[in-house]
């Protein structure tokens, strides 16, 4: 199996990008070979361009030579993981661009290449889990990726997870942080 690990994050020292390298770690331990996509340190621009813009008209429009290398990886992979901060009960602007700019039509809808893949969504939040559900945040970001973005392109086996409380220096909390996250990519592996 070949996974895609995408990062989100523009600090090596963060959260997401220590659980993303356990994430790594582990699947790599689970026999798969990784190919680890981090949008900062590749410096992938977010900002949607003409070439890149989606043609209605034609299905097999030739994107820009960055989004085509994207899409190779993509199709490389069997697994497309994603790790990321949730920032205003949503990705970040360097993951929606890359959403919007790599997951294009002719490409991944309309007519898609990526249907059949399996996609999983490591989302880390600030907030506690009680509290997006009250203000019904869990649903909208699983409706917005899950179902706006995987099941969309036809990725019917999407998943998504949200750790929450991750605004912490705590090194228990951390640990727990981590420790769920390494339970999230076992249950990849076993599906």
């Amino acid at each position: 199996m070949r996974a895609l690990l995408v990062v989100a994050h523009h600090r090596k020292d963060s959260l997401t990008a220590h659980l993303a390298a356990r994430a790594r770690a582990r699947l790599e331990a689970g026999g798969v070979e990784v190919d680890l996509l981090d949008l900062h340190a590749e410096g992938f621009d977010p900002r949607m361009s003409s070439e890149d813009e989606p043609d209605w008209a034609d299905a097999g429009k030739v994107y820009s030579p960055e989004v085509r290398a994207h899409m190779a990886r993509i199709v490389a992979a069997d697994l497309v993981t994603v790790v990321f901060p949730v920032w205003w009960f949503g990705p970040p602007a360097i993951l929606k661009g890359w959403i919007d700019r790599v997951w294009n039509h002719g490409f991944a809808y309309g007519p898609s290449v990526v249907g059949g893949k399996r996609m999983r969504w490591l989302g880390l939040a600030g907030e506690s889990a009680s509290s997006y559900e009250e203000r019904g945040v869990a649903d909208v970001l699983d409706r917005q990726l899950r179902v706006g973005v995987s099941e969309f392109c036809g990725i019917t086996d999407a998943a998504l997870t949200v750790l929450h409380g991750t605004v912490t220096r705590d090194p228990e909390r951390v640990a727990g942080l981590v420790a769920r996250a390494g339970d999230a990519v076992e249950e990849w592996l076993r599906r």
